[in-house]
């Protein structure tokens, strides 16, 4: 008989790549996960996955049967949650891929909120910057800053952000405060590692992009953000990054006559699955967090540099 614990290993070890680190995903020895690999294998009568010295793959059947096992552990734990939700309770797992910087700054303190109100359900959270595929992942819903351009996800927008070029006062003094699109070019920059194109401005009904000589390229928002605390160079931020720092004058705004384009939050679920209670509840939640406008978007009193 097929049982669900052993297929829920098989797709832990497929996704992770190895026994071991499908047995943190899962909290459960390496031997027992092992040993109901092993199970799984001898139930269905083929082997899953080919063993070396080094590494795990797949064999032609385990390939065959990691979309079925997915389907499988979905509408099992649908189950659940729908038999659940009829006696007005949401439970079971609830697994999501978020950021790092965000998640750090905004998603934890919000999700914690969310736990506090849905005790039964079980969350994982994987922070990552990659992009990473919803459903073949394994994830119930992915959070991303930025359009979402895969026609097999439904995204719900959790709020709107502005971004906003900053410096530190130290940098400014010696540099000079740049005043129009043009001084841009002229100064040193903090840049979002392979994305060229993302210094656009809106001048007029046109989108302009204009980019500093780089001083440093770096993929995390944190890391940029306190490059520019450091002097580094300038930097163009989302406001849920800096608007702490702008208030207490660590950083402050540049003002050069036009606004960079700005970015939504989305939580996207994949489109071949019916939408959970517990996604709509989470959905819900978040926006009540961020609030509309969220928290994190400038205030009047903000210091501006000009």
């Amino acid at each position: 008989m097929l049982k669900l614990d052993g297929v829920a290993v098989f797709v832990a070890i497929a996704e992770t790549g190895s026994i071991s680190a499908a047995a943190r995903r899962l909290g459960q020895a390496k031997s027992v996960v092992s040993e109901k690999l092993t199970e799984l294998e001898r139930t269905l009568g083929s082997r899953l996955m080919q063993r070396t010295t080094r590494k795990l793959s797949l064999t032609s059947d385990g390939h065959s049967f990691l979309p079925r096992a997915h389907r499988l552990l979905h509408e099992a734990s649908a189950a659940v949650a729908e038999i659940a939700e009829r006696r007005g309770s949401l439970t079971g797992p609830l697994r999501l891929s978020a950021p790092v910087s965000f998640g750090m700054l905004h998603l934890g303190p919000a999700i914690y909120a969310f736990l506090a109100e849905h005790t039964g359900i079980e969350l994982t959270l994987e922070l990552d910057d990659r992009f990473v595929d919803v459903a073949a992942d394994g994830y119930d819903a992915v959070l991303r800053h930025g359009p979402i351009v895969d026609s097999r996800l439904v995204a719900k927008r959790l709020a709107t952000t502005r971004r906003v070029l900053v410096a530190s006062p130290e940098y400014l003094a010696r540099h000079g405060v740049p005043i129009c699109l043009s001084d841009i070019e002229k100064h040193r920059g903090i840049l979002y590692t392979n994305r060229e194109a993302d210094w656009r401005f809106w001048a007029g009904d046109a989108g302009v992009i204009v980019r500093p000589q780089a001083a440093l390229r770096v993929n995390n928002g944190i890391v940029m953000r306190e490059a520019a605390i450091a002097g580094l160079g300038i930097t163009l931020l989302p406001t849920f990054f800096v608007h702490e720092q702008l208030a207490s004058g660590t950083l402050r705004r540049l003002e050069i006559g036009v606004e960079a384009e700005g970015a939504e939050l989305f939580l996207a679920y994949p489109r071949d699955r019916s939408v959970s209670a517990k996604i709509l509840a989470l959905v819900d939640s978040l926006r009540r967090s961020f609030g509309d406008p969220p928290y994190w978007n400038l205030d009047d009193h903000v210091a501006h540099a000009g």
